[in-house]
């Protein structure tokens, strides 16, 4: 891997397995680029793609091919190590108890390995070459995606897609065309998009990597979904456990069973509307009257002595937090996609204050690069020049314990 990474080899399109990547990654540059296209009044298509048994289709003596064109080859490759893990290896499948031949499996790479998966990156490499259109990868999933104003864009498109498919037949990853589906974003959005000469099935609402996105890109749908699974789990536990101390109701139980689902990538749709913070809060409200002797106590009170902030304010918190990776280099991508320093010096305020971007639609004024901006600008110079996350997350409880952070909250978003 740091061979991979030292010289540049993994493509920056793809956030699986790699250092300072993740789903949220992913999700903030995809969102970033079609918020910023739907603001300037342009069509966006997005095709997400679906391989069929990716980790489980990879040829090994293609993928041999494909670590000798990244330069890895000698003992390293073959005849000792990687060709050799990979071959001998034998499968059988057991169903109620009565279980088939033993039979020789000559593809696939093993997804519970710390190899397998850094064998699949270097095999699904190449899959952006040719490819004009933006491309996003997290391991398997793929989704391409492009402005289509004009029949010329669409036709681009059309021939991006003809490449990938091409790609799939020559190194045998073929696509699940049925899976496979298209999104239209924009108000001026022609929708037209084969693959393979069927038509792929248009959608309103459609989930990529753990978030549901919709054609309008609001993010109540997902609001919706995560309040109703948080919700189920948490009255499937006060169904479920008797002795329902604090220790093990907070520690053990809510913190690693429901508030999960509350904040997965929450910078990539954290909602504006009260109505749907408030649902989400919901959730909380319940949790904590669920503790014994609490249940008449205040929530503000309660979440004092739980020790635990309210939703919102985490979510902010997660925010800031990303803005931090982000400039300190912790989060593996480009600061200059996201953000861009104010060069003003007649204003007052810490050295790295961020420039406030003109927008046009509602949706790009709450999207994280947006949104966030002014909340960033208003933290003290000592918080935003922190030598570490630590000393920036301690910086944070610290304006929350003056009771400052959401002071600020309510002076930069006017409420």
């Amino acid at each position: 891997m740091k061979y991979l990474e030292t010289n540049l080899l993994i493509f920056d399109s793809q956030h699986g397995f790699c250092k300072g990547r993740s789903c949220l990654s992913n999700l903030l540059v995809f969102l970033h680029k079609v918020t910023g296209s739907i603001d300037s009044g342009e069509a966006v298509d997005v095709i997400l793609m679906d391989f069929a048994k990716a980790f489980d289709k990879v040829p090994h003596i293609r993928l041999g091919r494909k670590l000798e064109s990244h330069s890895i080859t000698g003992k390293l490759l073959r005849p000792t190590w990687i060709l050799d893990w990979l071959s001998g290896r034998k499968q059988r499948v057991c169903i109620n108890g009565v279980t088939s031949d033993w039979q020789f499996v000559f593809s696939g790479v093993p997804q519970v390995s710390v190899l397998g998966p850094i064998l699949f990156l270097i095999y699904i490499n190449d899959l952006d070459c040719g490819i004009i259109n933006w491309i996003l990868k997290f391991a398997d999933d793929t989704k391409i995606f492009g402005v289509v104003n004009s029949i010329e864009e669409h036709a681009g498109m059309q021939d991006d897609l003809n490449k990938l498919l091409s790609w799939s037949k020559e190194w045998q990853m073929l696509f699940n065309v049925e899976k496979c589906k298209v999104m239209h974003f924009g108000r001026r959005n022609a929708s037209y998009n084969q693959l393979a000469s069927k038509s792929l099935d248009e959608v309103l609402e459609e989930k990529d990597l753990g978030v549901t996105l919709t054609c309008d890109l609001k993010t109540s749908q997902h609001c919706t979904h995560a309040y109703s699974k948080a919700n189920r789990i948490l009255g499937v536990i006060n169904r479920s456990i008797v002795y329902k101390s604090k220790e093990i109701l907070l520690i053990q139980v809510y913190k690693s069973l429901v508030r999960p689902h509350l904040e997965y990538c929450t910078a990539a749709w954290s909602p504006h509307y009260v109505e749907v913070k408030e649902l989400l809060e919901k959730v909380q409200r319940r949790f904590t009257r669920m503790i014994p002797g609490l249940k008449d106590v205040p929530y503000n009170e309660r979440l004092q002595i739980l020790g635990l902030w309210s939703l919102e304010e985490r979510r902010i918190c997660s925010d800031l937090i990303e803005v931090y990776n982000i400039m300190n280099k912790l989060s593996n991508v480009n600061f200059e996609i996201f953000f861009e320093f104010d060069t003003n010096r007649s204003t007052r305020g810490d050295s790295l204050k961020l420039k406030k971007k003109r927008f046009n639609t509602e949706l790009r004024q709450h999207f994280f690069t947006d949104r966030i901006i002014n909340l960033w600008n208003s933290l003290d110079e000592q918080i935003v020049s922190s030598t570490s996350l630590n000393c920036f997350k301690n910086g944070l409880k610290q304006l929350r314990k003056q009771h400052k952070l959401m002071g600020n909250v309510r002076s930069c978003f006017g409420y």
